[in-house]
């Protein structure tokens, strides 16, 4: 069995020497990590869903607070604790009809009062309100069918034999949201693996035939929807902007060829100029907040300005784990991060500027090199998720959706 807090050590490890990157590969090795970390847990006999979440509260914060700018951690997360509260939610309602069923029967005398204390007052409530405010569903009236056809309990003779049943109930309880939560962070781990596939699939609604595309560095997203429309058969042009000072725009140029596209490679700085001659901007996204705003590669707010300025659509395509609930203005969001100053100057041009004059050898150049730009939702035309278009209007329902307000209140722990 592995060690979990060996595991977790190690990714936070990673994190920090920011051996891994982007938010697809983070927010997947994350989601394996809870689900490894949940199966391990020992749960008690009661409230085992706020012993469950606090317990991944704990580890997130770890994780959260090791690359701040890696926001897809936080992400899943808190899409792991409101996975874990709605299965609470769901097994309580459950719980609540079989009670039901056992109150209408002859055997009144036979409810067990311990399993209603083990019912939580909030999860109670929730479900409740569930019930009231939600019409039910197909797939809930069929997931209620087993509860309302299950065989109404019979009383045991021997206080012995109770005793037995009410803890293989509650064992049979903690057994089952364990294997609820797991079931549905691996329906998680299976949407982030597939998102570029469900996102590709609007390619053939949005790309239309002798376009021109612009697009700037290298996302996997763009290349998936690009392709996708060119096996479509729609022939268009892409511009790649080449994402200087990494120059990622160069590997996705070379791969686009490689696929049949016909490709043009131009300057960051030739963005401007060539926009007027694009019909549309697509480009892929490092996270996007609950505002609509984008953080995505630096370079990117420019490329912005310059398609509001000519009229031309801003697309931006971004998966399910990429929506972050929390707002830019958060204290606790790091927006954005300082890389080597080596990728723009050589460490042996850089000595060359140095004021070796004063003693010291203080520098009389600096090299500023950020990673990201956050591009406000006022320039974002349209957003192109796994479950279909958006208006930046309209990413914070579709946040509420995928986490709830409690989940937001986790923070990066302290590392001091």
């Amino acid at each position: 069995m592995p060690d979990v807090n060996a595991l977790v050590n190690d990714f936070v490890t990673n994190l920090k020497k920011r051996k891994i990157e982007g938010s697809k590969s983070t927010a997947k090795i994350t989601a394996e990590l809870l689900r490894t970390f949940i199966s391990h847990q020992r749960l008690p006999n009661t409230n085992q869903a706020g012993a469950l979440i606090e317990a991944v509260k704990v580890a997130g914060e770890q994780l959260i607070a090791a690359n701040p700018v890696e926001l897809a951690v936080g992400n899943i997360v808190r899409r792991v604790l409101h996975i874990i509260r709605e299965e609470d939610v769901s097994l309580t309602s459950a719980a609540i009809g079989g009670m039901s069923l056992a109150a209408g029967s002859d055997d009144e005398d036979n409810w067990d009062n311990e399993d209603h204390a083990e019912l939580s007052a909030a999860s109670v409530a929730a479900a409740a309100a569930r019930s009231s405010l939600r019409p039910p569903s197909l797939q809930t009236l069929l997931e209620d069918v087993p509860h309302l056809t299950a065989a109404p309990h019979t009383s045991s003779s021997g206080g012995d034999s109770e005793s037995k049943s009410r803890s293989a109930d509650k064992s049979s309880r903690i057994r089952k949201l364990k294997h609820n939560v797991i079931e549905a962070v691996n329906e998680l781990i299976l949407d982030i693996t597939t998102c570029h596939e469900q996102i590709a699939e609007q390619a053939v609604e949005l790309i239309h035939q002798n376009e021109v595309i612009l697009t700037l560095g290298s996302s996997q997203t763009v290349l998936e929807f690009l392709c996708a429309a060119k096996e479509k058969k729609r022939s268009f042009r892409v511009f790649v902007a080449e994402g200087a000072p990494r120059y990622q725009g160069h590997e996705l140029a070379k791969e686009l060829v490689a696929r049949g596209l016909q490709t043009t490679v131009i300057t960051d700085s030739a963005v401007f100029a060539m926009i007027s001659r694009v019909n549309m901007v697509i480009v892929g996204a490092h996270v996007v907040m609950a505002n609509g705003g984008v953080v995505a590669p630096v370079g990117m707010n420019m490329v912005a300005l310059a398609a509001q300025r000519h009229a031309v659509p801003f697309v931006v395509l971004a998966g399910i784990h990429k929506l972050c609930p929390l707002y830019p203005h958060n204290p606790e969001i790091l927006l954005n991060e300082l890389r080597s100053p080596s990728e723009l100057l050589d460490f042996g041009e850089f000595s060359d500027c140095l004021d070796f004059g004063s003693g010291a050898g203080s520098p009389l150049l600096h090299v500023v090199n950020p990673t990201f730009d956050y591009v406000p939702p006022t320039l974002v035309s349209l957003f192109i998720t796994d479950t279909g278009g958006h208006n930046p209007s309209y990413m914070y329902r579709l946040i509420a959706d995928y986490y709830s307000a409690d989940d937001l209140e986790v923070r990066p722990r302290s590392t001091s």
